[in-house]
């Protein structure tokens, strides 16, 4: 019954107070000499959106950080305990370590892949097509994808029948099979390999999209001038894409910070896979809400420089337009 109210409340009751607030406001406003109109009004269609950012983004922003300062039961001060525990403990270094391998190699292997894949295929005539079929794995939804390569990376004792498709695959040259997700050499690699199967697709389309905003008499006089392919690629093209590499990057970077289904549906956080974010859940259905909180907000401080540097290369570009 409870969940039936606040459905009824969200649905309903929401839309008509907001309703109520615009038509009656609009009415107050109008009522009002010309020039208060001019400068109130503004104000008043801003505050339902500072009211909801307030309720549902910054009061738990400030909420999660006071409860990492507190113990687990959140009735006692323990000051910066919960952060000495994050960085001394083993498995929470583990996850650090973890997630340093996504930020370097899922970042930096999809980027570059997105490039060489936009240049190669930039006004070939299967281009529709090859990036189509590259493009396919970005639309799957990154536990969907964790299913179909959880199956794919599958593992059965020696001797017996290999269900998954790439240890079958390997046994037919005799090779015996690998414990992809439960070998600790192999199976963080097997996870960032399905983050960048995934995102890479991404990364050749906007890549793709700024490639083709270049200017062909750039790259004609390049070729008159005598550079060969390989340095119009160097020297001018790559150039003029570092604004959208730059962009992409720090997207594919936010990403592999916050990385978490993938890993939390093939191997849980087992066998040495644990990143931050799995381990804040961790630490949630252990009910240490203070070492969660923490976890929360070193990555919460990991990522907004990166956002930062996003909304700025935003504005330059507004600018430059």
């Amino acid at each position: 019954m409870d969940q039936i109210i606040t459905a009824a409340v969200a649905v309903v009751a929401v839309p008509l107070v907001l309703l109520g607030y615009i038509v009656l406001g609009e009415r107050v406003i109008e009522a009002l000499p010309d020039r208060l109109q001019v400068a109130i009004r503004p104000y008043f269609w801003a505050l339902p959106a500072i009211g909801f950012a307030t309720i549902f983004m910054i009061y738990p922003l400030v909420r999660t950080v006071i409860i990492s300062f507190r113990n687990s039961e959140d009735s006692d001060w323990i000051g910066f305990a919960n952060y000495k525990y994050f960085f001394t403990f083993p498995d929470t270094l583990t996850s650090l370590r973890n997630s340093l391998l996504w930020l370097i190699f899922y970042t930096s292997i999809s980027v570059i892949l997105g490039l060489v894949i936009a240049i190669l295929l930039d006004r070939v005539r299967y281009e529709s097509l090859a990036k189509i079929a590259i493009f396919l794995p970005v639309p799957i939804s990154a536990v969907a994808a964790s299913i179909i390569w959880k199956f794919m990376f599958d593992y059965q004792a020696p001797g017996t029948p290999q269900t998954g498709t790439l240890n079958a695959l390997i046994g037919t040259i005799g090779h015996e099979p690998v414990a992809w997700l439960i070998n600790s050499t192999t199976n963080n690699a097997a996870l960032i390999f399905v983050g960048i199967w995934t995102v890479t697709g991404f990364c050749m389309v906007i890549i793709s999209a700024s490639l083709k905003a270049i200017s062909t008499e750039v790259l004609e006089a390049a070729r008159m001038d005598g550079a060969n392919e390989f340095q119009i690629v160097r020297l001018v093209v790559t150039p003029l894409l570092w604004p959208t590499i730059t962009v992409v990057g720090t997207t594919m970077i936010i990403n592999a910070l916050k990385t978490f289904d993938i890993v939390y549906v093939m191997t849980n956080g087992a066998y040495d896979t644990d990143v931050i974010a799995t381990q804040m859940f961790s630490q949630l259905q252990h009910s240490h809400y203070g070492r969660a909180a923490a976890v929360g907000v070193v990555l919460f401080i990991a990522i907004v420089p990166l956002l930062v540097v996003n909304i700025r290369r935003f504005q330059q570009q507004e600018e430059q337009r």
